[in-house]
This record gives structure tokens, sequence and C-alpha cells, in this order.
């Protein structure tokens, strides 16, 4: 074995184990998240006993941890999964990296939707309390409708998505801001609370729903991981020199990216930056190689997601501070450092 194989072979191996590092880290944080909290405190031994039934716990902490913080944590790290996931599909099929699953106009979508809801009471089902999420999944769906018609031109290019996504943008907020002029001092109120981005209203049933889509859309994802490395290493002429249509996958990808964004904003309401900066973080370990990528990304985004909440739940308690305020906060600066080191851009 020469020793270009072996220097590949111990890269590996050493990008295994950081991963498997991360992933370790965020079980960890998930236990550690699971015993607090404004209500009541556990250190992770006790949280840990009491979830692997090894010790009872008394009936109101079984019920904090299980009724309030578990659903809370699970759509912490499915939400992360999704949304970093759909950051790195789509950073690669546009060839550009500081693309994120808010840039294609899905948010927007989904804001105008809630507000068609929250200011004008108009919603497609006649549940109150599904008719916010209903309505912002319904209007992302509609976005991605658009993606698709997008792309059965057969000059569209990677730019084209990014200018109808910012289109998109500036239309829906532009429709957004409308009503808030006219909205009442309670739904301007609603919502913005929407704006900030929770993962408070998401029940464990909802929790369960979008995991389950998640987890029938994350295969294919990796299967697209050969045409993203196609698509990155020489371009659209490089990828149909190996076999792949490049607007083909590029639409089928956005559209994927576009669904799993809308799954799990139209529940927990706005939440960026987790898209744009794990794929980022990701790279700094295992490179551009969609196949390591991907799945890294995804074990970063439930990483972010989780710490940032635990964040915000725990740092002015018993104010609760919404996750996507936190992501920002803390992603900012940092997403800051790896642009000004050069690091951050690189595709």
């Amino acid at each position: 074995m020469d020793s270009l194989s072996k220097q590949h072979i111990e890269k590996g191996k050493h990008q295994i184990f950081l991963v498997t590092i991360l992933s370790i880290s965020t079980i960890l944080l998930a236990i550690f998240a699971l015993g607090q909290g404004s209500s009541t405190n556990l250190d992770m031994w006790t949280t840990m006993r009491i979830i692997l039934g090894l010790e009872s716990g008394s009936e109101l902490q079984s019920d904090i941890i299980w009724q309030l913080r578990f659903p809370r944590i699970l759509m912490a790290i499915i939400g992360g999964i999704a949304l970093a996931t759909a950051g790195a599909l789509m950073q690669g099929c546009l060839g550009n990296p500081l693309v994120s699953p808010l840039t294609l106009g899905v948010a927007s979508g989904a804001a105008l939707g809630a507000a068609f809801a929250i200011v004008l009471g108009f919603t497609i089902v006649n549940r109150p309390e599904l008719g916010i999420v209903a309505n912002a999944f319904l209007f992302s769906l509609v976005v991605v409708y658009i993606i698709i018609q997008l792309g059965n031109f057969r000059s569209i290019s990677a730019e084209s998505y990014i200018l109808v996504g910012i289109a998109i943008t500036f239309i829906a907020g532009a429709i957004v801001s409308t009503m808030q002029y006219f909205a009442t001092d309670a739904q301007l109120s609603q919502l913005a609370h929407w704006s900030f981005g929770s993962l408070s209203r998401p029940e464990m049933e909802n929790v369960v729903f979008i995991g389950f889509i998640v987890i029938i859309l994350l295969p294919q994802a990796l299967i697209w991981s050969w045409d993203l490395n196609a698509l990155s290493l020489g371009g659209d002429d490089f990828a149909i020199s190996t076999g792949v249509d490049p607007a083909t996958i590029r639409r089928n990808i956005l559209v994927l990216s576009a669904l799993m964004t809308s799954v799990v904003i139209a529940f927990t309401g706005l939440i960026g930056f987790v898209g744009l900066a794990a794929p980022h973080m990701a790279r700094q370990i295992v490179g551009n190689d969609f196949r390591k990528l991907i799945p890294c990304s995804a074990v970063f985004g439930a990483f972010l997601m989780l710490f940032a909440d635990t964040l915000g739940r725990t740092l002015f308690a018993p104010i609760v501070i919404p996750v996507g305020i936190m992501l920002s906060v803390i992603g900012g600066p940092f997403f800051m450092y790896l642009l000004l080191k050069g690091r951050g851009v690189k595709s």
C-alpha cells in the first residue's frame, strides 16, 4: 500500500472519529437538556436513570421530562437534521456556499400563509390550533410548485433559482408588511412570535409525523450525493460527461430540500442559520465529499439546534428565548469568524 493510500485511510478514520465524538456529544447534550429547564433541574445521571427506568422519579418529574421536554428536544434534533441536510443539498446543487433553505422563498411563503391565518383569519382548516400550521405548509408548497415549474425550462440555470427565490421573498415580504400595517396589536404580537421560531409548539404526534417525513426523504438525499459530487467537481459539463442531467437533478434536489424545510418551519415558525452554518462546519471536518458531508451536516444541525434551544431555555430561566433568536445570536458571530478567516466560503 502506497503512502497516499495510507494517508487517505488515516484521514477517513480521523473524520469518522470526529463525527462519532460529535454524535456522542449530541446525545449527551440531549440527556442534559432533558434535566434542565425553568421548572425543575436534574443532573445528567439522575435524568439518565429515570429515562432508562432504573430510578422512579416523582410523577411531576416524569411528566416534565416526557410530556414537556422530550417532544421539544426530539423536535430540535429532527428539525436540525432536516434544515442542515436541506442546506447541504442546496449549496451543492446551486454551487453557492452562501445559499440556505430559506433562500428559495420557502420561509417567506410560510410566513405569508401564517399572516393570512393570523391577520385575515383565512385558514384552510377549521381547527384554530392547526390553522397557522396548515396555511404555512400550503403556502410553502406553492413555492415548491413554482420551483417544479421553473425546472421545466431547459435553459434554467442555478443562479435563476436563487433570483426567483429572492423575488418570492420580496413579494411575500411586501404582502406580509402590508397586512402588519393594518393588523391589531394582538395580531402583530402573534405574528411576531411565530416569526421568532420556537420548538414549544409541536406536540408529540406532530414531532412523530415530521420525523417520519424526514426519515423517508433522507435516503434519497444520500443517493444524490454522487450526482452532487459530479456537479461540484467540474460543473455542469463534467456532470453531463458522467451521465448526470444537471437541470433534472437540480430541480429534484431543490424540491426535496424545500419539502424538508417546509415540513419543519410550518410547525416551528421561521428558523434560519442552521441550514447555512451546519454544512460549513461539516466541511471543516469531512471536506466537500457529499457522501460524508450530508450525514456530517445533519449531525451538526442537530447539535446546533439542540444547543441553541437548551441555552435559550436555561440562560434566563424562567424566561425562554425562542430558538430562532438564539441561533442568530450564537451563529452570527461564529459565521462572521469563518468568513473573515476565509474558511467558510469554500464550496
